[in-house]
């Protein structure tokens, strides 16, 4: 049984997170608390697994509690924050300060009841998470920009990365050992729209490539790193030796919009030996088949290690589906990527 703390302001989503989460068999909602000194008390007694935090609090906000709880009594904790700018930059913030995963919360146009079993598998994803490994990796991820060598030419491969639960300090590590000049690249990061555009910011302010939101018909080049917007599936195309992507509707895959294997499927279809595929920690089986396709049409695949991971769901996944060629630690995936680009020429 995964026993959850609730922790947001509103009586009215306290109730409401209460009544979704209590729906699954294998989850216990142990207390709520309308704030983090309550929440503090309530941790030392009822010693949840899991906290879901609202960022916006009175007496002590989120951000404050978040880095407090990391540095003094690491919990998973799933952050459920406000779809606005303010509430989408300070739910990135605390993905860096060690929280697990982030969710939309719940209003007039985007219900509870529609994201009941989205927030019951967070909660379960959140559960499996080694803290100790969140830790370190939030204590090797900083935030000044690295200096890379650029690449010695130019090339047109691409490279594609798909992540979940603890993906956003994973990707950034890829992506800050890329030179200005790396492999145009396309991401998957299971998140929720809106959180996405914060997201790629983000990263845009500490690698030496440009990252953005991906946008409909955008160009895949080197120098480019496109993040799929959340609620949306982005694919590749090609236009003569132009590379491009879409970005549509379509119905979930794993539970997922975007999903790692409606990307991974369309770049083996597209770009097929010109890419690299790499999977990264994460709850679930998304990207597996999708690598698999990737492998078959002559791509070269990477995962991660589960030694490195926060979660090793998905990486587990793609190697067991059988199309990973190599598992190599997170900090030796990006010299692992270029050095693969080099020698695809």
């Amino acid at each position: 049984m995964i026993k959850v703390l609730i922790v947001d302001d509103s009586a009215v989503v306290r109730k409401r997170l209460s009544a979704e989460l209590a729906k699954d068999a294998s989850i216990e909602v142990v207390g709520t608390a309308l704030d983090p000194y309550i929440a503090r008390e309530k941790i030392v007694r009822l010693s949840p697994d899991v906290i879901t935090l609202d960022l916006e609090m009175p007496r002590m906000d989120g951000l404050t509690f978040l880095e407090k709880l990391m540095r003094f009594h690491p919990l998973p904790v799933v952050v459920v924050s406000s779809l606005t700018r303010k509430g989408s930059d300070a739910a990135i913030k605390a993905l860096e300060l060690g929280a697990v995963q982030v969710l939309k919360k719940p209003d007039s146009a985007y219900t509870i009841e529609k994201i009941s079993q989205e927030i019951a598998e967070t909660v379960k994803a959140a559960a499996q998470v080694d803290m100790g490994k969140v830790i370190d990796l939030k204590a090797k991820t900083g935030a000044r920009k690295k200096q890379v060598p650029k690449l010695v030419y130019t090339t047109q491969k691409i490279a594609v990365i798909g992540a979940s639960t603890g993906g956003t300090e994973a990707i950034k590590e890829v992506l800050r050992g890329f030179p200005a000049n790396g492999p145009g690249t396309m991401i998957v990061q299971h998140m929720p729209e809106g959180f996405t555009h914060s997201f790629a910011q983000r990263l845009d302010s500490i690698c030496a490539m440009e990252v953005r939101e991906a946008k409909d018909g955008d160009s895949i080049h080197s120098g480019l790193a496109l993040v799929s917007p959340g609620n949306k599936h982005m694919v590749l195309r090609k236009s003569g030796a132009r590379y491009f992507v879409r970005i549509k509707e379509g119905p979930v895959v794993h539970h997922q919009r975007p999903s790692v294997d409606v990307l991974f499927n369309s770049v083996a279809k597209h770009a097929g030996k010109n890419a690299v595929g790499v999977i990264l920690t994460g709850m679930g089986a998304d990207g597996a088949s999708g690598m698999r396709a990737m492998k078959d049409a002559g791509a070269v695949t990477l995962a991660q290690d589960e030694k490195s991971c926060v979660v090793f769901g998905m990486p587990r996944a793609a190697i067991e589906e059988g199309g990973v060629m190599h598992v190599s630690p997170l900090q030796d995936i990006a010299p692992k990527i270029l050095d693969i680009v080099k020698k695809m020429g």
